[in-house]
This record gives C-alpha cells, structure tokens and sequence, in this order.
C-alpha cells in the first residue's frame, strides 16, 4: 500500500519534479546558498542532504571502484557533472565532520507578486554550532546561591525571634474568636 508516500509533490509531475530537484541542487552546491520557495527549500533538503552523505561515504573510503560508483549515484539524481565534482572534490571537506544537517532554511517574508512563502536554503559549515538557546529567567540560580548566603545570618536571627512572635499571634488569633463566642452567647441571653 502506497500510504503517506506524497510528500513534497510541489504539484508537478515526477519527471518534472526530479528535474527541478537537480536544477537547484545543483544552483545549491554551486552557489552555497539560495532563495527560493518555502517548499521547494523543504523538498531540496532532503535530496541535497542524501547527495552530501553520498559524498562523504565516498571521501570515507579508500576503494576507488566504491568511491566512482557514490560518484556515479550523485550524477544520475543531480545531472550536472560540474556540481558533483564540485561537491565530491572541493565542499565534501566541509562536511566530513558532522553527522547530519547540513542544510539551513530561513523563512523570508511573502513574495509581493503571489503571496509565495520565501526561503533561503543554505550549506551549514562544519564549524557552525547553530544558533545558541535564549538563558531562561531562572538561569539566575548563582545569584541565589549569594543571596541564600548573605540572607542565612538574617534568617538565623529572624528565627531567633520568631518563637517569641508566634504566641503572640495566636493569641490575637484566638481572641476574635473568643469574642465571637462571647457575642454570640450574649444573643442568646438575651432572646431568652
């Protein structure tokens, strides 16, 4: 059964689809970097990220006849011999050290003439760590941990002192409802 296997269809024909794909891989890998449509960007990724680990599995090994055959796969999907020398020869040293991801995509606002989602889909370098995560507010954990140390001799003392306050606060708290029962037993007296 062919379920969930329409991913990426770009609503053209498979002939015209795989074409394209090669046209801007191959723009890709020439120029490190394009502007393009939301979803053509997410159609390319994949496919230009299997023709980059072809690559690397072909920089990988030492077997001449294995390294011509990943070659050979790379210029059957992308067309242009030109691109694949280009990416087996000089980018693949870029990507031997990563396993995975090496492409971008940043959306662009809309295009004026049809309202198309942009995007710029570009080559990650291997050094690039990506983008860093925002602190969250409660990072501030050391400045607690200064402030517990400062504020335990303050808190020792209130502590101290807290004894003599808490009978003190009972009481208050037991007379409203001393006077209560008072006021309520007077009530009674008198309806009677």
């Amino acid at each position: 059964m062919r379920h969930n296997n329409h991913r990426h269809v770009l609503g053209v024909k498979k002939a015209h689809r795989s074409a394209l794909m090669a046209n801007l891989a191959t723009a890709l890998f020439t120029h490190g970097r394009i502007q393009t449509t939301l979803a053509k960007a997410k159609a390319l990724r994949p496919f230009a990220e299997k023709m980059i680990t072809l690559a690397c599995k072909a920089a990988a090994t030492e077997d001449a006849a294995r390294k011509l055959h990943y070659r050979r796969q790379a210029i059957a999907q992308i067309r242009d011999v030109a691109a694949v020398k280009m990416l087996f020869d000089e980018r693949v040293s870029e990507f031997t050290s990563r396993n995975g991801g090496y492409c971008r995509i940043y959306k662009l606002v809309p295009r004026i003439g049809d309202a198309a989602d942009m995007a710029i889909i570009e080559l990650i370098a291997a050094d690039d760590e990506g983008y860093s995560k925002p602190k969250r507010k409660g990072a501030k954990k050391p400045a607690k941990a200064k402030k517990a140390e400062t504020a335990a001799p303050a808190e020792e003392a209130a502590a101290e002192e807290a004894p003599a306050e808490e009978p003190k606060a009972e009481e208050a708290a037991a007379e409203p409802k001393a006077e209560a029962a008072e006021e309520k037993a007077e009530e009674t007296e008198e309806k009677k």
